[in-house]
């Protein structure tokens, strides 16, 4: 979706990405340093009913230090609810421990260690509604009583992003902070969220706002000329607020002018028609003498 495209142009940044996993995983503790991000591949390939297929996830990193991998983390973009969110988790994390496992037997994994690192995926939920699919494994399982203790339950670590409570979006130090209050003003009826913070990813920022308004205008807000040459003061999002209302003082400009134009041509076609039916009906008239 067009959505999820823009949202994981922003979240790519090892900044942003950083600030989700640090804010929504340890509370706003600066656990994840975003130097030691790297990019993962999105794409894994898996085999069903004897041939293969690919799968992609959203934005996924690794993490280390020294060279070493410490774990890998994966987020998840959701505007809707999906009821087997939990199996599509389970794909996605599997797809890395087994690409851990081919490495550890062709030799080409970084640690001395046998052991695997973790793999950890967080799930963004944007949507104005609370999320009621399952959010474990047993939710979206029909499991006989007696297989219970042997099936092997699976949590996914989802956050309602529209939810999130004033005390949490203010620990965001990244952009993603006015992703958050945007959604929770979008689900409340409040208005465009306006702060004097600047912006760092502008253009990001403005492609996910047209996005998320279905209006293609939005997202070409700022030129990228205009972009370079307020970047030393820095571009907030009173900034785009302002245009925003200026596209809408245009738009109702328009559509006054357009309005004015279709009454015109309404009025003319009225004449037209006025015109046609008097000398339809003088028509008639002089048929009706000539019998």
């Amino acid at each position: 979706m067009g959505l999820d495209t823009n949202q994981k142009l922003l979240a790519d940044y090892n900044d942003v990405f950083a600030d989700i996993l640090n804010v929504l995983l340890f509370d706003g503790k600066e656990v994840i340093k975003e130097e030691g991000l790297t990019n993962a591949k999105d794409r894994s390939i898996y085999k069903a009913d004897g041939k293969y297929h690919e799968q992609e996830r959203d934005v996924s990193k690794y993490y280390g230090r020294q060279e070493i991998r410490i774990a890998f983390f994966g987020i998840e973009h959701q505007n809707r609810k999906d009821a087997f969110m939990p199996a599509r988790v389970i794909s996605y994390d599997g797809s890395v421990y087994r690409a851990q496992l081919n490495n550890l037997k062709n030799g080409r994994s970084e640690k001395r260690s046998r052991k695997l690192y973790p793999v950890i995926t967080l799930v963004l939920y944007f949507g104005k509604t609370h999320w009621s699919q399952g959010k474990n494994l047993y939710d979206i399982l029909d499991i006989p009583e007696d297989f219970k203790p042997y099936v092997n339950d699976y949590r996914i670590n989802l956050v309602e992003v529209a939810f999130l409570p004033p005390e949490t979006i203010e620990k965001f130090r990244s952009d993603f902070r006015f992703v958050a209050e945007y959604f929770r003003n979008k689900r409340l009826s409040e208005e465009f969220p306006k702060s004097n913070i600047p912006i760092n990813h502008v253009d990001e920022m403005q492609k996910l706002l047209g996005t998320l308004a279905n209006d293609e205008r939005l997202s070409r807000l700022l030129s990228s000329e205009e972009i370079e040459d307020r970047k030393e003061r820095g571009i907030t999002m009173c900034d785009l607020f302002e245009r925003t209302i200026n596209i809408g003082v245009e738009q109702e400009r328009a559509n006054t002018e357009e309005q004015r134009k279709r009454a015109d041509d309404l009025e003319k076609q009225l004449s037209v028609l006025k015109a046609e039916n008097a000398e339809m009906e003088k028509r008639i008239k002089e048929l009706e003498r000539s019998q």
